[in-house]
């Protein structure tokens, strides 16, 4: 298949658009057509590091949605959020008063940022009080939790996001045309690998399995879950998968130190990918084609993404942007114009069911089908 970046033209108009901004590298034409005459309120439920360091800034450079409430069981916290961003007192609740929000025309939605095994309370309630939900991954720590947050908004009528960053992002993206249009002939092998050493300064719920509903699997493994997806374009048949040793540490009494695993696609083609929390990986996403390889290093942070391939130059130069602000501007154009989202309930509810496989190949040594997996991929950004 023709490769679109085969004049230097047509490259160089690419990555003019995605340099626009990060509201623009949705390239849809309401996220170019200037900001709405209002803009969505977030409530952000979970004021940990997440909300602090990533959304609450992004919120910040965001065309269509604003910081507008928080919910916290911390006193203190929502204090200091109140005079950092000069949110309202009535707009700050805590977990035992956050069904008031019904009552609160300031929100539009709530992006929930709890631990894993939080997440489906809060996005029910979420939708029964009214409100549009991004929920953070993985989606839940059970299928049949993100069947029931699915059922929640649908019997609202609310949207749910998953807050599948990179499907946004510029490199990823990408990554998405390459593979899925076959820009380098047919992908027949994929790799990718994501994790870090887990230590006494990290987050505790992470490696309580209540919580957190496994180890790294479910919290960096789901990003090489998902890049090989979407780089394929394919949903895999089956997987097969090996857990990693405990370290000696004491850390890992509850959750696996890592995994390793394989998916297996319907035309034969394999993904070979590993998590950990024993060992630090820069978070590696690489594709090997039948004219071709591309891949991208580091593939899976807040910035600085690079990208390599074999042919033209060697580079993909394209910007680094704020993956959260065109995130969270993506859902708000979603609700503001009634169009689907492209990492719905669905998709979450697709992946947890793959963790469910991987961690089930793992337990019996033996291969798991997943061919009755939901089949949701997601798709290039038009332009």
């Amino acid at each position: 298949m023709k490769d679109v970046f085969a004049t230097a033209a047509s490259r160089r108009e690419f990555v003019r658009l995605l340099s626009l901004g990060a509201g623009a590298a949705l390239l849809s034409p309401a996220a170019l057509a200037g900001p709405p005459e209002r803009k969505l309120g977030v409530a952000l439920l979970g004021l940990g590091n997440y909300s602090t360091g990533q959304l609450a800034p992004a919120l910040q450079q965001t065309k269509y949605c604003r910081l507008a409430g928080v919910v916290t069981g911390s006193p203190a916290k929502a204090a200091q959020w109140q005079k950092q961003y000069g949110l309202p007192a009535k707009n700050c609740y805590d977990y035992t008063t956050f069904d008031r929000i019904a009552d609160n025309p300031d929100i539009d939605l709530v992006y929930v940022v709890t631990p894993n095994a939080l997440h489906a309370e809060y996005v029910v309630r979420a939708a029964q009080a009214g409100k549009h939900v991004i929920c953070e991954k993985p989606m839940a720590t059970t299928a049949a939790d993100a069947r029931r947050m699915i059922a929640a908004c649908d019997k609202a009528g609310k949207k749910l996001s998953i807050g599948y960053r990179l499907h946004f992002e510029p490199h990823n993206q990408e990554m998405m045309r390459l593979g899925q249009q076959q820009a380098y002939g047919a992908v027949k092998h994929l790799a990718a690998d994501n994790g870090f050493k887990f230590d006494s300064n990290g987050t505790p719920w992470r490696v309580n399995k209540k919580l957190s509903g496994g180890g790294p699997l479910m919290d960096m493994g789901i990003y090489c879950l998902q890049g090989c997806i979407y780089t394929k374009g394919q949903v895999p048949i089956a997987v097969t998968a090996k857990l990693t040793p405990e370290t000696g540490t004491g850390y890992f009494k509850e959750v696996e130190a890592g995994v390793n695993w394989q998916m297996q696609f319907a035309d034969g083609s394999v993904a070979d990918c590993r998590t950990s929390y024993a060992q630090n990986m820069q978070g590696r996403l690489r594709a090997e084609a039948a004219n071709g390889w591309f891949e991208l290093e580091p593939a899976f942070g807040y910035g600085g993404l690079a990208g390599r391939t074999s042919k033209n130059d060697g580079k993909l130069n394209l910007p680094n942007i704020n993956q959260q602000a065109a995130q969270m501007d993506d859902f708000a154009d979603c609700i503001l114009h009634n169009k689907p989202t492209r990492v719905p309930g669905a998709m979450g509810l697709r992946d947890v069911q793959l963790l469910e496989a991987i961690y089930r190949a793992a337990e019996t040594g033996q291969s798991v089908s997943t061919k009755d997996v939901g089949q949701l991929v997601d798709h290039p950004t038009p332009r």
